[in-house]
């Protein structure tokens, strides 16, 4: 099977009652309410020991300065759907081509502190492909083993206080770089939809 099969095939398993999903960043906001809708570019890279593909926001943003992310942002209107937006932002932020990406399919949608019901599109590329960070917003682009990532010995659980209040939250420290919150999150969720091993 190709990684692609494989990947698609984890996410359609079905799942028992025991498998719990990270719903958000903090669990009192009201469901009735919607978020406004994102999607980011889980993109994983097709090579013998697969990778996931991160960026590092620029210390000048106005929103999340600093912190590791994957591609992505707000559906606009003309995007067809979160893949379109997935795929649109990625090009926007890394220089990478839609059509180098075999869309796999979705994961569980997440939402963020700041209101965005965030859907992770999972897509596969090529190894080693040129991509080139926008200036404006990423800082760096990186790669992060697949199978670390995967790796519940990995996901690390840490507290802190928020708007008065002490929240949960994921953190996953790779070399230099700390991933944490909404990224980490996903990234949680996704290995409990997986349970693969890459």
């Amino acid at each position: 099977m190709t990684l692609a099969e494989r990947l698609r095939a984890a996410l359609d398993a079905p799942h028992g009652e025991e498998t719990v999903f990270l719903p958000g960043d903090h669990f009192d906001f009201d469901p009735a309410i919607a978020g406004n809708p994102a999607a980011v570019l889980i993109a994983i890279t097709d090579r013998a020991e697969p990778g996931i593909i991160l960026t590092q926001r620029t210390e000048t943003m106005r929103r999340h300065p600093g912190q590791v992310a994957f591609p992505g942002g707000r559906i606009d209107p003309g995007d067809e759907g979160p893949v379109g937006a997935a795929l649109r932002e990625a090009e926007e932020e890394i220089a990478l081509p839609p059509s180098a990406v075999e869309i796999v399919g979705t994961a569980d949608l997440y939402r963020t502190v700041t209101g965005y019901e965030v859907t992770p599109v999972v897509g596969v590329v090529p190894p080693d492909l040129m991509l080139v960070p926008a200036e404006a917003e990423v800082a760096a682009v990186f790669e992060v083993p697949l199978v670390f990532l995967l790796d519940t010995a990995n996901h690390v659980e840490a507290t802190a206080q928020y708007q008065g209040q002490e929240r949960r939250y994921y953190e996953i420290l790779w070399n230099e770089r700390r991933i944490w919150g909404a990224t980490a999150a996903m990234i949680v969720n996704l290995s409990r939809r997986l349970r693969w091993t890459a």
